[in-house]
């Protein structure tokens, strides 16, 4: 008697369940068998007794899919297997038991404090922030020592998740190689002893997927017919446009960073002694802080040129916790030292909510003022400080912006093209993404406002998956 065939994997599919690093991103395009490939991985371990599983979607409606397809596996994995629909959750004959969850709010977390899963799985994962993915990361520990302890997430580009996301898989190496990480942990005796972490990035698109490519042949045309954010993102798996993408008009091409033609990222210059010097501060504690110095020519251009950012390494939208008095000390250290700063009359404007009293009784600003560093107030108006950003970062006709950035400001290049719409005001940026640096420059044009202008769209290149020099789209 033959037997029969539950389910077989596609190529990419069967790389990604060969893998045992700790942690893995899994497709970054549609079409290539994200949701199945985590509903098997799921429960290779549900022969034994004590292991737990759990899938996580942003909402419960988002399980429907993964719940149809539990339906459609786990039966015939394990005759025994029992889905409850009120707890949804799968038990195995074994006792194992894979909950499929939903953490729609970011304090639904704490619904899974005291819980332990051998294995987590996130579909979708750039729909989570980063402290989300953290939080259940500490709930992904074993219940036996017989199981394999371990995450695994699927991921479109998109969503407020998009940056940390990017970040922290996508560009953190090369697609299929392991990234190790290196934790220092002091013991209780007082010694220090090294624990070493892992993970990947597997790529997988519509045309990894040979049953899907047979089945829908049309799939990809319909996603080629998509607008070019949205199709760039989910038929080649772009990570540098997308939908929902709040500054379209960003663009960063090397080929002009000498010239400034067409481009936001530039290579330093000396700035001129005649030229105005504005640093701008978004203050944060748990969130990361960020200060920035801008010069300003006799046009009103703004230049980035330098900037502070309070982040924690390897730990998107995490802020460093220095004490405010050290913020103070750093930034008149690099004023002190910066030949492009140094000696110049600097105007500095910040976040109004520095100028609040604290406990002590003095604000922060008074507190920076006593140190040497002067603050005004900034203009906080978000939806005018937003139209100032795209002002400044349309093109004329000879291809300059008001607005470009020194290549070394990394900071403000990796998070800027990142941010993405509030889904509650949608004229607005999404607050739970990493906007700090965002923030924080938007005082700064605020302080010098521009009218509107005709946005300029240079011609953009048709993208071409085989072209070896436009691989930045899958890094």
């Amino acid at each position: 008697m033959s037997k029969k065939v539950i389910w077989t994997p596609q190529p990419k599919q069967r790389i990604a369940l060969s893998r045992g690093e700790d942690e893995m991103l899994y497709g970054g395009a549609a079409g290539g068998g994200k949701t199945d490939y985590l509903v098997v991985e799921a429960a290779r371990q549900v022969n034994i007794p004590e292991y737990r599983g759990l899938i996580l979607r942003r909402a419960v409606p988002d399980l429907a899919r993964i719940i149809d397809q539990t339906r459609a596996i786990y039966p015939s994995i394990d005759r025994g297997a029992r889905y409850n629909a009120t707890t949804r959750v799968w038990t195995f004959s074994s006792g194992a038991q894979i909950k499929l969850g939903s953490l729609f709010r970011t304090n639904e977390k704490y619904k899974y404090q005291g819980q332990q899963y051998d294995f987590i799985g996130f579909d979708e994962l750039t729909q989570f922030t980063f402290d989300e993915y953290s939080y259940l990361k500490s709930r992904n520990r074993g219940n036996c020592k017989a199981t394999k302890v371990y995450m695994r997430s699927t991921a479109n580009p998109g969503g407020v998740g998009h940056g940390w996301v990017k970040q922290y898989f996508v560009t953190a190496g090369t697609p299929g190689e392991t990234i190790w990480l290196s934790d220092k942990v002091i013991m209780p005796d007082g010694t220090t002893k090294n624990y070493w972490s892992s993970k990947v990035f597997i790529t997988a698109s519509v045309f990894d997927n040979n049953a899907l490519m047979n089945n829908d042949p049309d799939y990809v045309k319909r996603l080629a017919q998509l607008p070019e954010a949205e199709r760039n993102a989910l038929l080649y798996g772009s990570w540098d446009s997308f939908e929902g993408q709040v500054f379209t008009e960003w663009i960063d091409n090397r080929e002009h960073y000498k010239d400034r033609r067409w481009t936001h990222v530039i290579e330093p210059f000396k700035i001129p002694q005649s030229w105005r010097i504005i640093r701008s501060y978004d203050w944060g504690y748990t969130r990361p802080f960020s200060v920035g110095w801008t010069a300003v020519d006799q046009d009103g251009r703004f230049y980035r040129i330098r900037e502070l950012y309070g982040c924690k390494k390897n730990q998107p939208n995490t802020g460093v916790r220095w004490p405010i008095e050290k913020v103070a000390q750093v930034i008149l250290a690099i004023e002190n030292n910066d030949p492009q700063i140094k000696g110049r009359q600097i105007y500095g404007v910040a976040d109004p909510a520095i100028f609040a009293e604290q406990g002590s009784g003095k604000s922060q600003a008074a507190t920076h003022a006593q140190l040497g560093v002067f603050w005004n107030k900034g203009d906080n108006a978000r939806l005018a400080g937003k139209m100032q950003f795209h002002s400044r970062l349309a093109f004329d006709e000879e291809g300059y912006p008001m607005f470009q950035c020194f290549n070394t400001c990394t900071n403000f290049i990796r998070t800027i093209p990142n941010l993405v719409y509030s889904q509650i005001d949608t004229e607005d940026i999404d607050t739970e993404g990493e906007d700090h640096i965002y923030d924080e420059q938007r005082y700064g044009f605020m302080t010098s406002i521009i009218t509107p202008k005709e946005v300029v769209l240079r011609n953009a290149r048709a993208f071409d998956p085989l072209n070896i020099s436009q691989t930045r789209y899958y890094r």
